[in-house]
């Protein structure tokens, strides 16, 4: 009998590697894990941080290559409404009232890292 091995698809396994950088990026800027991976039926939020008093939901985009756009131009308005509305359902968890920013990490295929603070 052959054990099954489940193996994770390439860009699933991408996505957490550009996550890893990301994150550990954010941390060598002085950020604070919060959460990673929160999901909830609105969608799901790939880094939550502290940066001093504020909470900071990061959306993680990686890019191959700009040939159909850039990392940062993936994330459309319909996907930049199911962050907020998944942040609003994180937010719902919480008992303390906090500033709150959307940063954006784009990662080109050349692992060139772009932080952008309040992206939206």
């Amino acid at each position: 009998m052959f054990d099954s091995i489940k193996t994770k698809a390439a860009h699933l396994i991408r996505g957490k590697t550009a996550e890893d950088q990301a994150l550990d990026f954010l941390i060598n800027k002085g950020l604070v894990p919060v959460a990673r991976n929160y999901r909830c039926k609105q969608g799901e939020l790939d880094l939550i941080m502290r940066d001093r008093q504020s909470l900071v939901v990061i959306e993680v985009r990686y890019r191959k290559s700009n040939v159909y756009g850039s990392a940062t131009e993936s994330i459309t308005p319909s996907k930049q409404a199911k962050i907020i509305a998944a942040t609003q359902h994180y937010l719902s968890t919480l008992t303390a009232d906090t500033p709150l920013r959307f940063d954006v990490i784009a990662i080109s295929g050349n692992n060139t890292i772009n932080w952008i603070k309040n992206a939206f």
